[in-house]
């Protein structure tokens, strides 16, 4: 059994991880077999939306607590995960992985990405163990592979102004539809738009599916190693 471990932003498309997507990533681990650890940074959010209106709130909410929300509870601070206890990473998108995860929202190419976030990230690639990104998540790791000086090949749909912040980060965007992934196998990434395009669950949850699928295959090869046998997060 591999153990994946999905990195959420908080708890909404608007301020935090989207819903549907994180929903259908743990998902499509759970009917693969793969044990889930869900993961978030204990800090508090860029800033919190009213998901009626659409507008800012004068609230502040920790990414955090609002991450369990979608974990029912059974979640741990990013910062305690280290590549050698996991097999894969994954990142579901939404805005919070724009605003909490790093600053690409407000910030574009010149953003950063929280320090346990880019951490683990940069850790996995070292260790050659497969990262998924979903949605507007892969902007964060352009970044974060900009700064290692390596080339990935990323997508998140065909928005123009976000792939050209990918390629000016040092990533290489690549055009997909809401149903298909791209997959770089030189850096054991995969990505997909979801609702970056999706209209609907149904068709970002095939491209979610293919994804997990497609990390999973990459996790059980040989240039990767196993969590650690027996290792235990506490919750």
């Amino acid at each position: 059994m591999k153990t994946v471990a999905v990195c959420l932003s908080g708890c909404g498309f608007l301020d935090g991880a989207e819903i549907t997507e994180s929903v259908l990533t743990l998902l499509a681990l759970d009917e693969a077999g793969a044990k889930v650890v869900c993961c978030a940074p204990n800090v508090s959010q860029a800033g919190v939306v009213d998901h009626v209106s659409k507008k800012p709130v004068g609230e502040q909410r920790n990414v955090l607590i609002e991450s369990a929300r979608i974990a029912r509870g059974e979640i741990v601070n990013v910062a305690a995960v280290r590549a050698e206890q996991i097999d894969a990473l994954i990142f579901p998108g939404g805005f919070g992985a724009a605003k909490n995860l790093c600053t690409f929202a407000s910030d574009g190419a010149d953003c950063k990405v929280n320090a346990d976030v880019e951490r683990l990230v940069a850790a996995m690639l070292k260790a050659r163990k497969p990262i998924g990104a979903i949605c507007i998540a892969p902007a964060m790791l352009a970044r974060i592979v900009g700064k290692m000086g390596v080339h990935a090949k990323l997508t998140i749909g065909t928005a123009r102004d976000e792939a050209s912040a990918i390629n000016a980060m040092g990533g290489e965007h690549v055009e997909c539809g809401v149903r298909d992934i791209v997959i770089d196998e030189q850096q054991r990434i995969v990505t997909t738009p979801a609702y970056m395009l999706g209209r609907g669950p149904a068709e970002v949850y095939e491209g979610i599916r293919k994804l997990v699928d497609a990390v999973l295959r990459m996790a059980a090869g040989p240039s990767t190693g196993s969590g650690a046998p027996g290792h235990e997060f506490e919750i």
